[in-house]
């Protein structure tokens, strides 16, 4: 198992442009299986619940270079507990979350990177802005001094082909341009995270920097 992870990763991060940070999404996988990924090189992880990432936060204390990533919907009620934990939050997908965001970091002394998260196209099934309410928000967005809103995150809804998610991709890189020349004051572009194992190259062929990869790392979850 463990040298199946770490030859995973040596063969993916070998193919990835050295613009693109590859990040584990260690979601149900056990503090182990970290450790593999870690020793193969990966400093940077990524859960989506609170709860489940405390206890392999605790457990993986002795290794103090990892950087974890929340990349789950996040509830207003976990905010504070998302920003103690997480230097990043790839998924704050509307505005009252990034306000309460503000507030917490504000009042705990801390900086979170964040993106926000965008629907590029409708999708019931996702959280995030849509694309006018993003750009309606931003002035708003722009006000916030203590997130560190570094970038855009999507994903594509399921059921499309390759060509379709690869559009999506280009759009949301497009997206960013437009709010970068904005010159906004407190609104930075510099990130597109997205890509998930099954459509990753795609994302990175669109101009992705970060690439959010779980199964096709560490194998299916149990």
């Amino acid at each position: 198992m463990n040298s199946s992870i770490s030859e995973r990763i040596v063969s993916i991060c070998s193919s990835l442009p050295t613009s693109v940070k590859l990040i584990a999404v260690s979601k149900q996988v056990p503090a182990q299986a970290i450790r593999s990924a870690y020793a193969a090189g990966i400093r940077d992880f990524a859960e989506s619940r609170i709860q489940e990432a405390a206890s392999k936060q605790a457990e993986l204390q002795d290794l103090p270079d990892i950087t974890w990533h929340f990349i789950g919907h996040l509830q207003s009620n976990k905010a504070k507990k998302a920003i103690e934990q997480f230097p990043w939050i790839h998924s704050v997908d509307n505005l009252k979350l990034a306000q309460r965001l503000d507030q917490l970091a504000q009042q705990l002394g801390v900086s979170p990177q964040v993106c926000l998260q965008v629907k590029i196209l409708p999708d019931p099934n996702k959280s995030g802005w849509s694309v006018p309410e993003l750009l309606a928000d931003l002035p708003t967005l722009d006000q916030y001094k203590s997130l560190q809103i570094q970038g855009l995150m999507t994903i594509p809804p399921s059921g499309l082909n390759d060509p379709e998610i690869l559009n999506v991709f280009n759009l949301n890189r497009e997206l960013a341009k437009k709010i970068q020349e904005q010159n906004w004051s407190h609104i930075k572009m510099q990130h597109l995270s997205m890509g998930m194992s099954g459509d990753y190259e795609l994302a990175v062929q669109a101009g992705a920097t970060m690439v959010r990869l779980g199964t096709i790392l560490f194998g299916d979850r149990s």
